[in-house]
């Protein structure tokens, strides 16, 4: 599970999650990815299962890296507690995920088992994702 090694703050504010990705918007290690197109939050847990059920259908075959980090601790409180008494403890990780970044990238299988694997690896995670090639996103970001 992805959570970081250790934060100076462990309760921060949720932030905004207007407009698109600054960076990360190219593959740059595979062949193939998927971007995401929506914002949301993605959990560790949701990272961890897309990452199984990629590297369990292309049976531990080729590379996957995972472009995203959940550095962000969320909060709750328990259920029954009033209001007021200050802020929840925290309770998990997330990474902010904001649209047009690359999520995952695979390299070293043909495109069918790349596509069908981040195909498994994208109905783990909430949001609209889209599945990218190497010359799709140098091509489209190169001419801005």
């Amino acid at each position: 599970m992805l959570v970081p090694k250790r934060v100076k703050h462990r309760r921060e504010f949720r932030g905004k999650m207007r407009g698109e990705a600054k960076g990360g918007k190219e593959i740059a290690f595979g062949e193939y990815g998927i971007k995401a197109l929506e914002n949301h939050w993605i959990t560790n847990r949701q990272i961890e299962a897309a990452r199984i059920a990629m590297t369990r259908y292309m049976k531990r075959g080729g590379k996957v890296w995972i472009k995203i980090f959940p550095h962000k601790s969320y909060t709750s409180k328990g259920v029954g507690v009033r209001m007021g008494n200050g802020k929840g403890a925290p309770e998990g990780w997330v990474a902010v995920v904001k649209r047009e970044k690359v999520l995952f990238e695979v390299a070293g299988v043909p495109e069918e088992v790349a596509r069908e694997a981040l195909r498994l690896a994208s109905n783990k995670l909430p949001i609209k994702t889209k599945f990218v090639t190497r010359a799709e996103t140098t091509e489209t970001d190169g001419d801005k």
